[in-house]
């Protein structure tokens, strides 16, 4: 079985992107095998799961071609996470140094490293970081599918427009044979006419792309102090709930 490669993807940070990710691999690996790839400089998957930050993304991403001998080394920078089924490629601010190594590689670079992984693992995930860039358009270009976290905020849907105009870009230009999943809507407050008005306003520009939102809870902020997923520190909360329906959404596509 190949892997199905899922990109997690927005030009703004501050949208979610990381918890959609670490949650989303979280779940899938109850029934999945799932590698969690961090491409964000930040390297905030590591700390949302309780592990250390380290080099991995850099070096997979610098890596020339994918030999026998890259294959091995490759299998060496991959981390369990202390959840079954879950492993990670940790990065940290040293992924923003293969930036300008990346771009003189073809498009599909990051989709060519992933080979060693295909017929491992059931899932893929790949966190990104909001600068748009040749390592974010290489993300996309390796994903079957991608997902876009959008704050419920004015700011933060222009933002998810641009980032569904790079997919349309490599789509028409570099024949991404990719797709968008879904529009994920987080921060949501429907107390607040910002929120009730930006969940109007992508309904109206994504239509039946705009998956349930997830509403704004300090428990998803507390999750990060602990080490720990949603489904960890808070199971029975309605964060919990809302990250399992869109995962499951995610599982089914």
């Amino acid at each position: 079985m190949t892997a199905k490669v899922i990109t997690i993807s927005n030009q703004k940070g501050g949208v979610g992107k990381t918890t959609t990710a670490v949650s989303l691999a979280h779940y899938l690996a109850r029934k999945n095998k799932v590698l969690l790839i961090d491409l964000d400089p930040q390297g905030q998957c590591a700390t949302n799961l309780g592990i250390k930050q380290e080099q991995g993304a850099f070096y997979l991403l610098v890596i020339s071609q994918v030999s026998a001998r890259d294959i091995d080394f490759i299998h060496t920078l991959t981390r369990e996470t202390g959840r079954e089924n879950l492993q990670i490629i940790p990065g940290d601010q040293m992924t923003g140094s293969a930036q300008t190594t990346i771009m003189d590689k073809p498009v599909n670079h990051v989709r060519e490293i992933l080979k060693p992984f295909q017929n491992q693992v059931d899932f893929i995930i790949f966190d990104t970081s909001p600068s748009l860039g040749g390592l974010q358009e290489r993300a996309i270009w390796a994903a079957d599918a991608v997902i876009v976290p959008c704050a419920t905020e004015f700011a933060s849907l222009e933002s998810a427009a641009k980032t569904v105009k790079t997919m349309q870009g490599l789509r028409l230009e570099k024949a991404w044979k990719g797709g968008l999943l879904g529009i994920l809507p987080t921060f949501f407050d429907d107390k607040t006419r910002e929120s009730r008005n930006s969940m109007k306003d992508l309904k109206e520009q994504f239509g039946e792309k705009v998956m349930q939102p997830i509403h704004a809870a300090t428990v998803l902020r507390e999750c990060w102090s602990t080490g720990q997923t949603i489904f960890e520190y808070a199971p029975d909360s309605r964060s919990a709930q809302e990250y399992e329906l869109f995962a499951q959404q995610v599982k089914n596509y």
